[in-house]
């Protein structure tokens, strides 16, 4: 029996085979792009990790040039210096007067990081880098090293320290006797400093596998493996998603979770080497900017077939209705949202205007303060003159009570400079700026404490250089510096049963005056230089000396560092430029009490 089927059915059936054509090109067509994109990711992987790998091979060549020249350049150093007939004269008469300064004038035209001379005890007795002298370098390995040896030795030092040396060391003979050993320390770690600025890790090794030089601090001393541990260690859904998305060659090794191109290279130096993990997200990156063009396009093919089958039911009409009708909602959302916004930013502008006028409140009691500070010391001078005065007229020596009345008018001129000169706590200028003796300005200072110092009666030792040791600064801001730094020595010595502050000049290739006293010493050497940040009772200080200061020497080029005595007290030091030639002999030390 055969049934005629209706038109409806007809379209039915002849509408079930279209869509049932319309999947199978779809399939096709997804299928195809998968492929394309598979071959591409290949293609593409693996061209722009060769060409990544050749970058990173030419830059570890570089590395590789740039250390062994360093390391070369100082090699030939010490066996000149061992055959200096100043230096083996120094040794044999125990004169290093000029040794330091020989060195120094060497290390001007070699430029290595430190030079120093050993005598035949392993103590320093001269070094460009004057804080060494009179250390003991007996138990070093290469003191030892050179000791036993005749040729010129390296050594690397201990990796585990902070900062490991790298050094050339050589015997320096007189006759058939040892005199001392001559060392030359090679900075290698400005190659770590110049390495930690690039995306690469890199460390150098040496011929055991230890690490001698890592952009990363934490690896020194380690093996490689160890140091690799040190980082974390991806998780299993890290790693998961990583091969899912590096479908090229799997990765030389994991650094942070994250797939490293590993690159080696041996340098012609006692067995090292050196090593560098290149990341792949460079490359992943261009590769995934190719396939994304691949994708967007094959999905503009697809939506365009999708969009030409939507417009064949009804259905799908009544779908994007629907899709309008939620966007409107969605945009009278969004407007309620920018209106939200709106009101929101302008609560937080009047915030910000009245976290501006909280701020210029800060600063003015901040620069109400430090104009108290920097006054208390002229005053109290003033007080001491004007008590020295009432004395003398009341013995009937008008005369000398003149001369306290000229020195109070003097300090009226500087409390008004004082005032004028703090404005520099808010802003640096140079315009003040002129050639001075920094001797003149430590006389002046003395003269200001004077008065302080004999009622206290603390025992004044100084050492001024015979020649001018000139900087170029603000002569009154200079002496606001010595004037701080000797008050606080006063201060800290104020339960001392003797007590005493010593007052040294030196002037050389800077100048560097360092004041030491035999208070109580510092207890938070890290809070020192803040403002506010003071250990005196309530009314005795606000803080703020030591900050102006530490400004100050920043504005005149220099620094001021603070440290405690192994005998006890505190040492401050100012290092200013030197202007000029530089001075070398040293006065004797004279005591003023």
């Amino acid at each position: 029996m055969i049934t005629e089927q209706t038109p409806i059915e007809l379209r039915a059936k002849k509408s079930s085979q279209l869509s049932w054509r319309m999947r199978l090109l779809v399939g096709a067509f997804f299928a195809f792009a998968v492929v394309v994109v598979w071959v591409s990711n290949l293609f593409l992987t693996e061209r722009f990790t060769e060409s990544t790998r050749n970058r990173g091979e030419l830059r570890l060549a570089l590395y590789s040039g740039n250390l062994l020249s360093e390391l070369r350049r100082n090699a030939i150093v010490p066996q000149l210096l061992a055959r200096d007939p100043a230096l083996i004269g120094a040794l044999q008469s125990g004169d290093f007067s000029q040794s330091s300064q020989r060195l120094i004038s060497y290390d001007d035209e070699i430029g290595a990081a430190n030079i120093f001379m050993l005598d035949s005890d392993g103590r320093t007795v001269a070094s460009t880098d004057r804080n060494m002298i009179s250390t003991s370098m007996r138990s070093e390995r290469f003191f030892i090293d050179a000791i036993r040896s005749n040729d010129t030795l390296f050594s690397a030092g201990n990796p585990d320290v902070v900062t490991p040396r790298f050094t050339w060391s050589r015997r320096m003979e007189q006759g058939d006797q040892t005199v001392g050993v001559i060392v030359v320390e090679v900075d290698l770690h400005k190659f770590q400093t110049a390495w930690a600025g690039i995306s690469d890790a890199v460390f150098v090794t040496d011929s055991e596998g230890t690490i001698l030089l890592a952009t990363e601090p934490r690896w020194r001393g380690l093996q490689e493996a160890d140091a690799l541990e040190v980082q974390s260690v991806p998780s299993a859904l890290t790693r998961a998603f990583q091969a899912t998305v590096d479908w090229a060659e799997p990765p030389d090794a994991w650094l942070e979770g994250a797939a490293v191109l590993r690159l080696e290279a041996r340098l012609p130096f006692q067995g090292w080497r050196i090593a560098s993990f290149t990341s792949f997200a460079s490359v992943r990156e261009r590769v995934n900017g190719f396939l994304a063009i691949e994708i967007m396009g094959f999905a503009m093919l697809l939506t365009l077939t999708f969009y030409l089958m939507s417009r064949r039911t009804t259905g799908k009409l009544r779908m994007f209705q629907q899709e309008s009708a939620e966007l409107r909602a969605l945009n009278s959302q969004l407007q309620r949202e920018i209106a939200e916004r709106e009101r929101v930013e302008k609560n937080l502008k009047t915030a910000e205007q009245t976290l501006a006028q909280s701020s210029k409140l800060a600063a003015l009691g901040e620069m109400s303060a430090a104009v108290s500070h920097e006054l208390n010391q002229p005053l109290a001078a003033m007080k001491t003159y004007l008590a020295g005065a009432r004395l003398l007229l009341q013995r009937k020596r008008p005369e000398e009570a003149m001369s306290s009345f000229y020195r109070i008018d003097d300090l009226i001129e500087r409390m008004g400079a004082i005032t004028r000169q703090l404005k520099s706590y808010a802003r640096k200028s140079k315009e003040t700026f002129e050639p001075i003796d920094s001797r003149v300005c430590v006389n002046a200072a003395l003269e200001m404490m004077e008065p302080q110092l004999k009622q206290r009666q603390i025992e004044i030792k100084s050492g001024l250089p015979r020649d001018p040791a000139m900087v170029l600064a603000d002569p009154l801001r200079l002496e606001q510096v010595l004037i701080n730094l000797l008050r606080n020595a006063v201060d800290a010595t104020k339960f001392t049963s003797e007590p005493r502050i010593e007052i040294v000049l030196s002037a050389g290739h800077q100048v560097t005056l360092t004041i030491r006293d035999n208070g109580e010493g510092i207890e938070d050497l890290e809070s020192l230089f803040e403002p506010f940040y003071t250990t005196k009772e309530p009314g005795d200080g606000v803080g703020l000396g030591l900050a102006i200061s530490s400004g100050i020497a920043a504005d005149f080029g220099g620094r001021l560092t603070a440290h405690n005595s192994a005998e006890g007290g505190a040492v401050f030091v100012l290092h200013l430029p030197t202007l000029g030639a530089e001075t070398s002999a040293t006065a004797p030390a004279q005591d003023k009490s």
